[in-house]
């Protein structure tokens, strides 16, 4: 008989093609992000000029503040902005390098995903690829000690060669290393160093070559001149007041109406008196050095007050902000003094040398505070610069600097940079994929593929033939230079160790596995669903 071919009964999970679509529209946005600053990548990269909805313009070469400032509306997008501003926070550079790391992951997962492979096996494979990638690194990197000046110095300036401040590299990277290196406990034994006892005042006028390290502190405003007063003090003892120096206020808006000159005398006399008592009060626990907290309830000097305190020989500073409070505290030794009743001589800071300093090349001042006694808390760097772009991103470099000053800190070793590392750990995955059968190895093949994409882009934007220099690279690192890199600056492969270009271990193992992540979760995601 003719048999009939029997319709499946049991229910058949139809793939829906919805996931594919969600997958590939979320990998083309993610890669429209990397493509975005794959240009200002390495020592040859380009800088982004960027205009801000309030009219500020921004010149950046960073990743991290390029990509925090674009407004990116595709959710998955929004997952590589997020990647690049945790790895900021982890390793403070390479904030650029782990977003086109990213985008050639993605790259890589089109191909894989086309070829019909599951994007769970794709992750699963990936995931173990950057493990055994991490291990690679740890593997080739070289311990570095915190009292090996030359190593740090390499380090972070290699990280400056990438910034619009390069050219100043030689007084930017002692800065870097001294002012973290000033406030780190115990060189051999602690494992993080907090940034914000690193204090960087930006000054206009004169140019970057002006910046300095100062042991102590400087405020970035003048003291008061209006009555006369000192404005430089040797021997220094620091009052820093909370309250005001100013006539009494009720809480509620009042009005009194006075008639006669007499009763006004009475009001004024009894002014000055209530005010004049207050600065006794200070002179008396031995303060010659008053710094006032900004007030916006009432004023919080007037110029009576003032009067007084310069009559005293006390020299005084206005509009402290409320922010910097616990960080003068610290840098000074003194505490905040909140009423006149705890005005006593154990609650003051004390300086060698507090004055105003002329800033050449501009009309402003700053007071310093030099000779401080507990120094190794803090440290304040002065930044000079023509332009406020300028200051900010060299700023922003050196804050950068100070970041890879504190990843060795938080793990001590070094690898090559210039992507040498990058091709190594390519080269050793793809000998582990020869070992592996089946999919694994095909994805991991892949994963070593996308890491070259960061030697290729260094090559790329420094105007060389990427495809050769890659396989060039690969040639040296299969015949055991460990170290062969591309030497931007000569356009050729270099052993990268000999020209002193490192970075810290953490930059990139922390690099490797932040991509990775992210990658895997937007190949995780198969649905967008649009809560309105």
């Amino acid at each position: 008989g003719h048999l009939k071919a029997m319709a499946p009964t049991g229910e058949t999970l139809q793939e829906r093609s919805k996931g594919k679509d969600v997958r590939t529209s979320n990998i083309v946005a993610a890669k429209a992000v990397a493509s975005a600053v794959r240009t200002s990548l390495g020592p040859r990269g380009m800088d982004k000029l960027m205009q801000l909805p309030d009219g500020e313009v921004l010149i950046s070469n960073d990743g991290a503040t390029i990509l925090s400032k674009l407004n990116v509306l595709h959710p998955a997008a929004k997952m590589l902005v997020q990647l690049s501003q945790s790895q900021d926070i982890e390793a403070g550079d390479g904030t650029t390098s782990v977003v086109v790391l990213a985008g050639a992951l993605l790259d890589a997962c089109t191909s894989l995903l086309e070829k019909g492979i599951h994007p769970m096996a794709i992750a699963s494979a990936f995931l173990q690829a950057s493990d055994k990638a991490v291990a690679v690194l740890t593997n080739i990197s070289k311990p570095v000690n915190l009292g090996d000046r030359d190593s740090l110095l390499h380090s972070v300036e290699t990280c400056l060669s990438s910034k619009v401040v390069a050219q100043n590299t030689d007084l930017l990277a002692p800065i870097a290393v001294d002012s973290v290196l000033g406030i780190v406990e115990d060189p051999l034994k602690s494992t993080n160093v907090d940034l914000r006892d690193i204090r960087l005042v930006q000054q206009m006028g004169g140019t970057v070559d002006d910046t300095e390290l100062v042991q102590g502190l400087v405020l970035h405003k003048g003291s008061k001149k209006t009555a006369g007063g000192p404005s430089q003090m040797k021997d220094a003892k620091i009052a820093l007041l909370q309250y005001c120096l100013s006539a009494p206020k009720t809480d509620m808006d009042n009005n009194v109406v006075v008639s006669d000159y007499a009763a006004m005398d009475r009001i004024l006399r009894e002014e000055r008196k209530y005010i004049l008592q207050q600065c006794k009060v200070i002179k008396k626990s031995g303060a010659n050095v008053v710094l006032i907290q900004k007030s916006i309830l009432r004023d919080a000097y007037n110029e009576l007050s003032l009067h007084f305190l310069a009559k005293m020989g006390i020299l005084v500073v206005t509009d402290i902000e409320r922010d910097d409070v616990p960080f003068i505290c610290r840098t000074l030794g003194c505490t905040p003094i909140a009423h006149p009743d705890q005005c006593k001589a154990d609650k003051l800071g004390q300086a060698e040398h507090v004055g105003d300093v002329v800033m050449e090349g501009g009309n402003t001042k700053v007071v310093k505070f030099t000779g401080v006694l507990n120094p190794g808390k803090t440290m304040t760097v002065l930044l000079r610069g023509s332009n406020d772009l300028v200051i900010a991103e060299a700023s922003r470099s050196l804050h950068d600097a100070q970041c890879v000053v504190r990843s060795l800190v938080k793990q001590k070793a070094l690898i090559a940079g210039g992507g040498a590392a990058e091709t190594e750990v390519a080269l050793q995955l793809q000998a582990y994929a020869q070992t592996l059968q089946g999919k694994d190895a095909h994805c991991i093949e892949a994963f070593a593929e996308a890491l070259e994409v960061l030697p290729y882009t260094l090559a790329e934007n420094a105007g060389m033939k990427p495809i050769e220099v890659v396989t060039e690279l690969r040639k040296q690192h299969a015949a055991g230079v460990k170290g062969a890199g591309i030497n931007v600056k000569k356009c050729c492969v270099d052993d990268m160790y000999n020209l002193h270009v490192v970075q810290p271990l953490l930059v990139s193992t922390s690099a490797i596995q932040l991509a990775t992540e992210t990658v895997c979760m937007i190949l995780k995601i198969d649905d967008l669903v649009v809560v309105a």
